[in-house]
């Protein structure tokens, strides 16, 4: 029996592949550290093999994606001054691949497929935390939160937060009807509990500001062309004020004392300082790719001890762009922040000038609540990860739409002065 090929490589015709791809992976992305190398070989077996079956398609001109794997090159070549080479070389090869993967996925699932696979996978995810999850004592902040089947609880609100955010695209953006309208709102009361149940200040905060500013662009979307831009320049313009007001009238200190924090974010701040402090030793390319946070080196092991890390690993600053500077210096910190800002300004720079691109819609939600996150948490600099999958297709998907854009615009004009 002979399968067609655009039933594996086409965003229009492979929807029952990828949706299952997609929810697979969402469920590696969450338990690899629990099930090991045999996970990881399957979220590799789902999307490394179209490449094989029409290597065109799901690779495409890789030169033409140089900003977005830029960073993930300079990672794997750290190797070459890294104070640990042997794990940067493992990571860098991880991390690089785990691009490639994300790019594969960009050029051949559609967004509806995305969306609809990550509510399925997150829905699978919640329910074996609640199923086989449970409870963790938190020395820093002195109390009991649930984490789930995770080791942190700031991991399965990440999760609940996707679900919450990919459930209003599917209600709202996409605007399902039926069965998927059905898991949308299923998702969307599991991944609620656990948000609340893990007590995630940063993911809870992040969720209701991604959801508020994707419900002020769409109040955006009532006027013109013209004058969204303008609304959307007095929107920043505002953002920045209340920031403002926030960090230097105690605002900050009362929306975290709602959550039982204090104005160090539980240690963030003095965290902050120590990793600024290390990036001072190394400030142009680092130390190398995860080559800090490594068994034996007494930096980290002092941090581990005063944070009371008893296995020794699945530490970082608390910041994504702290956490580069130490690992790969400023040249890396400049390569990353070129993908964080320019994927969520260049998907909206298109729903600004088509309110019907749902495909950017939902993608600039998705950088939106990353960039949100970036500043307290480190989600996008990870091998086999949802945060770095979903920032690295969101990345292609722009990139290829503009590729795209760009080739019909070329035969437009040559057919036009034949």
């Amino acid at each position: 029996m002979k399968i067609a090929k655009a039933g594996f490589v086409s965003p229009d015709h492979n929807f029952r592949y990828g949706f299952v791809a997609v929810a697979i992976s969402v469920f590696v992305f969450a338990y690899s550290t629990r099930f090991g190398q045999v996970a990881v070989l399957a979220y590799y077996a789902l999307w490394l093999p179209l490449v094989l079956v029409d290597y065109r398609h799901s690779l495409g001109n890789y030169a033409k994606f140089y900003w977005i794997i830029a960073f993930g090159l300079l990672a794997v070549l750290s190797v070459f001054w890294s104070a640990a080479p042997g794990v940067t070389a493992r990571a860098g090869v991880q991390y690089m691949s785990h691009i490639v993967c994300a790019l594969i996925a960009a050029r051949t699932m559609n967004v509806r497929t995305m969306t609809l696979g990550m509510l399925a996978g997150i829905c699978l995810v919640v329910l074996y935390s609640l199923a086989f999850g449970g409870y963790h004592y938190d020395p820093i902040d002195g109390g009991y939160s649930f984490v789930g089947a995770f080791a942190s609880k700031n991991l399965l609100g990440f999760f609940s937060s996707l679900g919450i955010y990919f459930a209003f695209a599917c209600l709202f953006i996409l605007r399902e009807r039926g069965v998927w309208r059905l898991l949308g709102l299923a998702c969307i009361g599991l991944s609620g509990y656990a948000l609340i149940a893990s007590q995630s200040a940063t993911s809870i905060i992040a969720t209701a500001g991604t959801l508020g500013l994707m419900i002020g662009l769409s109040v955006i979307f009532l006027f013109a062309p013209r004058t969204r831009k303008a609304l959307l320049l007095a929107g920043l313009l505002l953002g920045l004020g209340l920031a403002f007001v926030g960090l230097n009238f105690g605002g900050v200190d009362l929306l975290l004392g709602a959550f039982g924090k204090d104005a160090t974010l539980t240690g963030r701040t003095y965290l902050w300082a120590e990793g600024l402090e290390a990036a001072r030793q190394s400030p142009i390319f680092g130390v190398g790719y995860q080559a800090y946070w490594v068994q034996g080196f007494s930096e980290a092991e002092r941090l581990w001890e005063e944070f009371y890390i008893g296995s020794r690993s699945g530490f970082h600053f608390h910041n994504t762009y702290i956490e580069v500077l130490v690992e790969l210096g400023f040249v890396g910190l400049a390569l990353l922040t070129l993908i964080v800002v320019r994927v969520p300004v260049g998907h909206l720079m298109r729903i600004l000038d088509d309110r019907d691109d749902r495909a950017s819609h939902i993608m600039f939600g998705i950088a939106a609540m990353l960039l949100l996150r970036s500043f307290f948490e480190v989600d996008v600099i990870h091998p086999y990860a949802i945060g770095s999958f979903m920032l690295y297709y969101a990345a292609g998907l722009l990139a290829t739409s503009q590729s795209t854009r760009r080739l019909v615009s070329r035969q437009h004009y040559q057919a036009n002065h034949a």
